[in-house]
Parts: C-alpha cells; structure tokens; sequence
C-alpha cells in the first residue's frame, strides 16, 4: 500500500507535543453544555432562549430536538450560535490551564455532522462543528489533550436523557441504519483529527456515551464495537498510518484522501460491508468540510507535510458499565484502546445517603482493579463531581474531592462533571458541586488536580476485605 503523504508542518510539529499516547495521569474536565445543551446546566440561559424544565423532559421543550422543532431551523441556528460563543471561552481555557487541567472531554452529538441528520423527520441547530474547530484550537494552543465524545448517539442510545439530543423513550440507537450512521460519524472525525491542525491535540475518539446498562437491550452493540475500531484503523490506515492487527485489502494509489477513501471502501478485500459503507459515505461529507473549515489537506494530503503516525486511541465505557452478558470492548481493540467509568453517589443504588457510608464505599472502590481482570485497562473515571444525596458541608465537600481523587487515580485518571454550571438567582447552589472551576474557587477541589488536602483521608474507612 502507497502512503499519503499530507498535513502541515505545524500539524505535525504540534502533534509532535500534544497527542498520541495518553497524560501520565489525566487530570481533567468536561466540556459539558456547549455542543450538546443541557438545560440543567444554564436554567437561566436556557429560560431566555424560550427552553423549559420540567420534570418529564419528554413533556416540555427540554432538549436541543424539543427546541428546533418548536422554534424553527432559523431561530434555533441563530441563539445556538450565541449559546456556542459564550458558553465555552478563552477565558474558561485559561482558567482551566490556571487550574493545572490537562485533559477535556467535549461531549458531541451526531448532528454536529449535519448531512447524517435527516432534516424532515430530526430537528438540531446548524452550524455547530465550526465551533468545535474554534474549541479545540483554543485547547490545543493551551497544551491541553482532548478526547472527542460521541456523547448523543443517532436515534438515541438511552431513554429520558437530555443528553441524547433528545430526551424521549423511543430508542433507535441499537438498529442498522443508525449503527452505520455513528460509524460515518466515526469516519469523519478520524479524518478531521489526522489532517486538520485546529485538531492536533485530540488524543482519543469515544463511541458511545453511556449506553442502556441493560446489554438485553442494546442488541448487536458488540459488533458495533469491533466495526467502530475497525472505521478508525482504516482511516489511519489510508492515510499510511500504520496499524498492527488489520489490513486495508486495496491499494491507494492517489494523493487525493476523499477519492482514497472511495477506493478502499469499493476495492477492500479485509473491511467488511458496514465499515466499507461508512468510508464511503464519510467522503462527499469531507469534501465538503474542507471547504467549510478551510482544511485543504481533506482533498488532497500532498498540500502539507508528512502525515503523523500517531493512531487514536479508541474509546468505550468499560464493560461493567453494563449487566446480562455485555460483550467486552477489550475483543474489540487493534492498537491503542482506552475504557470509561462513570460513577454519580447522588442518584441513588450506591450507598447509604450519609457521609460516613459515601466515604466507606469510595475508600474501598474496585473497579480499576476489576475492570484490569476483563482487559480493560487503561480505565479512566470520564465524569464524576461533588453532588451528594444529603446537605453536604464544607468540610465533607473537601474529604469527599479528595476520597474521589484517590480512588480515581488508581486508574489512569478522571475526568470532572463539569468545568462549569451556570451561576444565577435560578440555578442556586448547582456550582458548589457541579463545577470545577468553582470547586476550586471555593476550596473542594486543591489548586493543583494531583494534590490533596489530606492524602490520609481514607485510611479509617479502608477495610480489610
């Protein structure tokens, strides 16, 4: 197989730098409610926009679906487009480099590709990737590594979220046509990480945000899986970045990356028909971006430099974040692969609403050491925060950052819900515990992520067993 030869000499001297293998230890946040809204998040905002809270989501215009449809294309690109500008600033990287944060997560939606929405029968705002171009720029410039999300899914992965686009109990997620769409979405996003420079600094590309935890449920979901890798490796692979355990099967013999795709996705003898079909559809999507985004290298990878041989690592929830005989991602891995754990103390099912039972339990966590059993590992904790099921004091709030620390740090990482909330008359109290850069302002979260106020803080909780 001929390599491509493209990007820009400053993609691969940032590259160089910032990307390809993981922080020594992830010290990071969310970038939650910018490119996929949650209401919760900006009651205020959200209010202002013409959004409502409710407390059935389905019910009420509670969701970025709910609001373009009730609104209109027109109206909901234009107070998008400001929710986008202002949500997420150079101010809050800055903040966040003052802070000693390494890693940002960015929570994406399938729509941000906007040709995989079918626009008679789905309703989101236009116009989004273009800022998330201007983001991960900004987080790139700051030596900050980035993990793309693919955090709502094409026809939603689980039921009553705002998360998912679309807060609704009709989930399509888990059919054909929707698994080929996330894996077009794939595709693409590969393909912007590897050849256009505003992206340099993205690390890692994850599947699916939080499937349904029943795997009855999410029937082929591990085939998905193994087709998600194998979409990211064949990317890498057209553009001469080697990857051990899976060939192309088809010659490239053009300079011009949306026709090599075309080639590979009609000529591959290795790539089975899914994979195939998603290469296939990524390349009319791309020559497109290429001109939306100004990244000639999309059409043609003779325009820059050498391409960089640093692959994604690839990205799932681990496999106990689902029960009934889930398939294990670890079976999907070829290259580099990563795993995420959420845990939330304040939704209930984990343990005693006190703080003596929060700290018990989190002292003697396992799951880093679990999940190694299985394969899954590297493990990094992807969200997690400060709230509690009881009024927590200042003082817990403290114990409670640093119990959390620890435990996660047994891992690779973790990852906090979220750099910021809204701080208002009708958002309250949510920042004490929902933010990081107010945990920090108020003295939860310590001004450098790897200390701690009392690194002892679990030994009187740790038990024997």
């Amino acid at each position: 197989m001929r390599s491509l030869l493209g990007l820009t000499a400053l993609l691969a001297s940032a590259r160089a730098v910032l990307a390809g293998s993981l922080p020594s230890k992830i010290y990071g946040v969310n970038i939650g409610g910018w490119l996929v809204l949650e209401p919760w998040m900006l009651p205020a905002e959200w209010d202002s926009m013409g959004g409502s809270i409710c407390d059935d989501c389905s019910t009420c215009i509670q969701s970025e679906w709910a609001y373009t449809k009730e609104y209109g294309q027109v109206k909901a690109n234009q107070e998008f487009a400001q929710h986008w500008t202002t949500w997420f600033t150079q101010d809050d990287v800055n903040t966040l480099v003052a802070d000693g944060i390494n890693t940002a997560r960015i929570p994406l939606g399938y729509w941000i590709v906007e040709p995989l929405v079918s626009r008679a029968t789905e309703f989101y705002p236009e116009g989004g990737i273009v800022y998330l171009q201007k983001g991960v720029q900004m987080l790139a410039d700051a030596g900050i590594q980035v993990i793309l999300d693919h955090h709502a899914l094409p026809g939603v992965q689980t039921p009553g979220q705002s998360f998912t686009g679309n807060c609704t109990d009709n989930v399509q997620f888990y059919t054909d046509y929707n698994y080929e769409r996330a894996l077009t979405w794939t595709a693409v996003m590969t393909s912007l990480v590897h050849l256009d420079p505003a992206f340099s600094s993205v690390f890692a590309i994850e599947a699916v945000n939080e499937p349904i935890m029943d795997a009855d449920k999410t029937p082929n979901y591990g085939i998905f899986q193994k087709n998600f890798v194998d979409t990211v490796r064949a990317v890498e692979l057209t553009l001469g970045i080697p990857v051990e355990g899976i060939s192309l099967g088809a010659q490239v013999t053009t300079s011009n990356f949306t026709e090599a795709l075309g080639q590979v996705a009609n000529a591959s003898t290795t790539l089975n028909a899914e994979v195939r079909e998603a290469l296939a559809a990524a390349a009319p999507i791309l020559v497109d971006l290429a001109a939306q985004l100004a990244v000639p290298a999309l059409l043609d990878t003779n325009l820059g430099g050498g391409v960089d041989k640093t692959s994604l690592i690839t990205t799932f929830m681990d496999i106990n974040w689902q029960y009934d005989s889930p398939p294990n991602p670890a079976d999907a891995a070829i290259g580099p692969q990563g795993y995420d754990n959420h845990l939330y103390y304040s939704y209930g099912g984990v343990a005693d609403a006190n703080p003596t039972a929060y700290l018990e339990s989190i002292c003697n966590l396992q799951r880093v050491q679990v999940d190694a059993e299985v394969g899954n590992t590297p493990l990094w904790f992807g969200e997690w925060g400060l709230p509690t099921q009881f009024e927590a004091t200042d003082e817990f709030l403290s114990m409670w950052a640093d119990a959390q620390k620890l435990a996660y740090s047994q891992g690779q990482g973790w990852i906090f819900w979220n750099f910021k909330v809204e701080q208002s008359e009708v958002a309250g109290n949510l920042s004490r515990q929902w933010s990081y850069i107010e945990g920090v302002n108020l003295g939860y979260l310590t001004k450098n992520p790897a200390d701690y106020h009392n690194a002892s803080v679990c030994e009187q909780y740790v038990t024997s067993s």
